[in-house]
This record gives C-alpha cells, structure tokens and sequence, in this order.
C-alpha cells in the first residue's frame, strides 16, 4: 500500500466531437505533468457531451491511447468516452494503471434533460477500482445528484466524479461533491469542464480535490488548468478513527 497519492486533474476545453483534435491536447498537457499517481480527465473526454455518438464513439483507439500514456508516464490514467459495444452505445468510466489493467464502469444515471437515456445504455452496479492499496468509486457527472448510489458501504478511499456540468447549475456541483465528501468521509475528486460546446451549452468548471471532511485540497474556476493534490491514506484513517460516523450509517442494499 503507498501511504501518499499524488493527483493531478485536468479542467480542459474541449473540441466538440473531434477525438484526434482532443487527444492532441491532452498529448500536450499531460507532456508537462511530472512524478503524479493518476491524472484524470472530464466526462466524454475525446468529444464532449455529445448525442450523437454515431462515427466518433471509440471503438479502442483513445482506449489504447490511455494505456499507452499510463505506461509512459507511470500514472494512472481515468476519464470517461463514449463507446460502442455490440449494439449499444455507454458513457464509459475508464481506470487504467501503467501496468495496463483496466476498470470500467457504466454511467448509471443518464441525464435525462439532454436526452442520455434514449442514447446511452445505463450501467446498473457501483465500481471500484483498486490502486496502490487504494480504493477509487468511479462515478460520471449526474451520478453526484444521487447520493444512495455512492454511499460508501465498502470502505473506499476516493470518490471520482467527472463531469461535462453546465455552469447555470454550477452551484450544485460546487456544494454537493464536498457533501458526498463529508458523509462518505472519503477524498473526492470533481473533474469538469470549461468552454462552450457544439449544443451551446456553457461550462465554466470549479473542479476540485476535497477531503474527508469537505476541506478544499485544490479547486479550479472557469479558466483551462491543471489541479494538483496529495491524498494521505493516513489522515484518512485517522479522521476516521477520530470520528467514526461511517459506522452509524443506515443499511441498505442497491435493487
């Protein structure tokens, strides 16, 4: 187990359905981000929250580009793509370790205000990927308005939420990624986006690293930037120990 994580996340602009154009900026930004464990990128990273996946949804070509720049840089590397598998179309969280293993998981709840549910397939369990003796939730943008679907019943660490969230309801991502910090007490991480994209929405990020008890680490407005924190498995435990709300919580299991 590795006591410290060191984090970078990367609030970007991104070119609206246009993966060679995406994956040639985070080519450059990530070239200058040096001796982190993971870097994570927005929701829909390779082309926006578009709706329409057909011709651009990945079909393992940014799949093979986050391997290989896991292996280069020996960081681990999440964000989220849209893809195509089979007949069906997934807003699909990926996790992957320099060592190349890979864990996915499917946006549960699909945003039905643009549509997502008549495009994307919903994923139906909660995933965790383990890293370092490190326990990360994988969560995608509109997952954060649910709170029973991340309730940390299995002792992770990290929450990662990425995100395309609009800036006329910015002020819900700003106070509820530090409540599902709070009474998960675990780290959590918000990855937006900024800019405006191909249907006009606007995004101006407020990306941030919080502890577990909702303390700001690190925090982004509406501008392109780089984040960076450093995550102590100790100071978790100890707040923990101190204060040990998690084993009151209330039980439950997901339908």
């Amino acid at each position: 187990m590795q006591n410290t994580l060191k984090i970078a996340a990367i609030q970007a602009d991104l070119a609206w359905e246009n993966p060679e154009a995406n994956r040639a900026y985070f080519d450059q930004k990530i070239s200058v981000i040096k001796n982190v464990d993971l870097i994570v990128l927005p929701e829909m990273f390779a082309t926006g929250f578009s709706m329409h996946p057909e011709g651009i949804a990945d079909t393992g070509v940014m799949v093979e580009w986050m391997k290989a720049t896991a292996k280069t840089t020996q960081a681990a590397i999440a964000g989220s793509l849209m893809i195509k598998e089979q007949d069906n179309y997934y807003n699909r969280f990926y996790f992957i370790t320099p060592e190349g293993t890979c864990t996915t998981y499917d946006k549960r709840h699909t945003f039905t205000l643009a549509g997502e549910h008549k495009v994307y397939k919903r994923g139906e369990q909660p995933v965790i990927a383990t890293y370092k003796g490190w326990k990360f939730l994988l969560q995608v943008c509109y997952d954060l308005r649910f709170p029973v679907f991340a309730r940390n019943t299995s002792n992770y660490d990290v929450m990662l939420y990425v995100a395309n969230w609009p800036k006329k309801r910015v002020f819900a991502w700003d106070t509820l990624l530090k409540a599902r910090a709070i009474e998960n007490m675990s780290y959590c991480i918000g990855v937006n986006r900024v800019g405006i994209d191909g249907s006009n929405y606007e995004y101006n990020g407020y990306s941030g690293i919080y502890d577990s008890l909702g303390a700001t680490l690190a925090f982004a407005e509406a501008e392109e930037k780089t984040i960076y924190a450093t995550l102590s498995k100790t100071h978790l435990e100890e707040t923990r120990n101190q204060l040990n709300f998690l084993a009151d919580q209330d039980k439950f299991e997901l339908k």
